[in-house]
């Protein structure tokens, strides 16, 4: 059973196919990370106008690559939310447009549901288990009971770690995406030199950034002739102590010793580093997935999709994107 994916939802195309929900046939990524860099950030418009342009190439190279024809394809997976309404208009309508003209079952996607099903493109976690959901617009804690069977047990009630990440390096003079360079240059630091802030939130299971942001903005201010290293390895062991502490607690409260990671955080080789040692001290079972899978693509959305279309969760051509689509919601 071979699932076409598709994912516009911010700012790379992807489209991939998955056989059976975990065999990558292919798995195409067109990144707009140069047309962003000089900006510092991601421009919502000029995202959108890129996805237009290369949606059709990606999809068609994801077939090519795959060796197959849309005949062979037994449903389009296709993002509906949460992520930018113009980029997910974009995968939507095009992924409709597809279906519609070669007559293909139509399935939609939860782009947290998808990171989460990242996992079993390589590994099959056994259920339940705790899933962490961290990038540059999500930090969110699940309980995974089943496909479609999700209880948040927390999330951030402000930035996201990844977005505390690119405006920390942007700060810093890093340039955008902030997350890869201040992993690379905290290596080269002292993560101990300067204690930033562990908003550690007690009794709540919800994560906080922004006033570490605003503590290294402060500390830069004050102190302009730190080194970016140590600044750099500071504010990220900072970042990492919360999401380790927050994964291990809510495990141990909820019982559960299997737990996954996912989303362009978990791709941070010092977190990954962390996590990989607390789980043996604390005999958790931790499912990570490769780094290409960390980061948004379409054969995540292809895996989760597999699973809607076998339990007959189709969508017809009224089907709309939504920018806000908590997962475990009634539209998500």
């Amino acid at each position: 059973m071979l699932i076409l994916g598709i994912d516009t939802s911010c700012d790379d195309t992807s489209a991939a196919v998955v056989e059976d929900g975990t065999r990558i046939l292919s798995n195409i990524v067109s990144s707009q990370d140069g047309i962003h860099k000089k900006y510092g950030g991601i421009v919502p418009e000029l995202a959108s106008r890129r996805h237009v342009e290369m949606i059709w190439p990606v999809v068609h190279e994801a077939l090519e690559s795959a060796a197959i024809k849309l005949r062979d394809i037994s449903a389009i997976a296709v993002t509906k939310g949460p992520g930018l309404i113009g980029a997910l208009l974009v995968g939507v309508c095009f992924g409709k447009s597809l279906s519609y003209a070669n007559s293909i079952p139509l399935v939609s996607v939860n782009h947290l549901e998808g990171h989460i099903y990242a996992a079993f493109l390589e590994a099959r976690p056994a259920l339940p288990f705790i899933a962490l959901v961290v990038s540059g617009g999500h930090t969110s804690l699940y309980r995974v009971e089943g496909f479609g069977v999700y209880r948040e047990l927390g999330r951030t009630r402000d930035d996201a770690a990844g977005e505390a990440y690119d405006k920390v390096a942007k700060l810093l003079g890093f340039g955008y995406p902030g997350g890869p360079v201040i992993d690379n240059i905290s290596s080269k630091g002292d993560s101990s030199s300067i204690p930033f802030p562990r908003a550690h939130l007690k009794g709540s299971f919800d994560f906080s950034f922004s006033g570490l942001k605003t503590a290294v903005l402060n500390y830069v201010k004050k102190n302009p002739d730190t080194k970016k290293e140590d600044i750099s390895a500071s504010f990220q062991s900072a970042v990492i102590d919360v999401l380790v502490d927050k994964v291990t607690d809510v495990a141990k409260e909820e019982k559960i010793n299997r737990v996954v990671l996912s989303g362009g955080v978990s791709a941070n080789s010092a977190f990954r580093d962390k996590m990989k040692r607390r789980s043996l001290e604390r005999g958790i079972e931790l499912f990570l997935p490769s780094l290409h899978l960390c980061t948004d693509n379409a054969a995540m959305i292809a895996a989760a999709g597999y699973h809607h279309f076998i339990t007959g969760d189709m969508e017809g051509l009224s089907l709309n994107p939504k920018a806000y689509l908590p997962l475990g919601s009634a539209d998500g």
